[in-house]
């Protein structure tokens, strides 16, 4: 895998990422973890406002939860502080903060869902039983269909980014369900977004299917560099995986300024 977590890091991802890390912890009790012994055995402990806690008790499990997730939040929270000091200078934007970005398609008869996690949650990963899977990209479970796909795969699971691979879709327009390249999950925003991949333009039939894929999610109510992101690769402009940052940040923060933004 290559190393795409030392790459540049836009200026507002780093700001809402950092943004939210401060806000969750603020909503979390203060928690220390420590060993102790406790009847000559040697125990694990949650300290909460000067009580101690045990896992054995309901309390206890819940602080030792929230112990966890303080963790994993103050680490994530460390890791991006050091990417702001490294290249920025002055304090955190403080209007780049974490919101709910409500964003609805049409999936047909007038109906139509919110892009949200209760969404992505419905979504099955690797779903596409017609297009057949090249069998030499495979990455975490899954062959993906070209090197660029692969690469695209990595770059959100190392950037900690969840996503399903053409998870089965069903839209306005369509009598059967089509097949996006990537739905990932912005946490911050509580919103997905797809992600189409356009690897074969050079190809006559592949480029007509590209061009009513692109007409069928306007009509469905998405907006291109709102809901979606769209990538190339071509003989003449072959894809780079450096490029995937700047193009996330951009749709990330302009769904910050979407009316429907919470």
């Amino acid at each position: 895998m290559k190393n795409i977590t030392t790459n540049y890091i836009p200026k507002e991802w780093l700001a809402l990422k950092i943004n939210a890390c401060r806000l969750a912890l603020s909503k979390l009790p203060k928690t220390a973890l420590h060993i102790r012994t406790i009847r000559n055995v040697i125990t694990p402990v949650c300290v909460v406002d000067g009580h101690t806690y045990t896992r054995k008790t309901e309390k206890g499990k819940h602080f030792f939860e929230q112990a966890e997730k303080r963790e994993q939040y103050e680490s994530q929270l460390e890791a991006a502080s050091a990417g702001w000091n490294a290249n920025f200078k002055g304090p955190v934007p403080g209007d780049i903060t974490p919101r709910k970005v409500v964003r609805m398609f049409n999936i047909g008869n007038g109906e139509q869902v919110v892009l949200d996690r209760s969404y992505f949650d419905s979504l099955k990963n690797d779903a596409d039983p017609y297009y057949p899977e090249s069998k030499k990209y495979f990455f975490n479970g899954i062959y993906y269909r070209s090197v660029a796909e692969k690469e695209i795969a990595e770059f959100y699971t190392v950037n900690g980014i969840p996503f399903k691979y053409e998870p089965e879709v069903w839209i306005s327009g369509m009598n059967k369900p089509i097949y996006p390249d990537f739905v990932i999950y912005i946490r911050e925003l509580d919103c997905c977004k797809f992600h189409e991949h356009l690897g074969m333009l050079n190809f006559v039939n592949y480029l007509k299917t590209t061009k009513n894929k692109y007409v069928m999610y306007i009509d469905a109510g998405l907006i291109p560099d709102i809901d979606i992101l769209f990538t190339y690769d071509t003989d003449d402009l072959p894809f780079d995986i450096r490029t995937m940052w700047p193009r996330l940040n951009s749709l990330t923060y302009s769904s910050l300024f979407t009316r429907q933004a919470g």
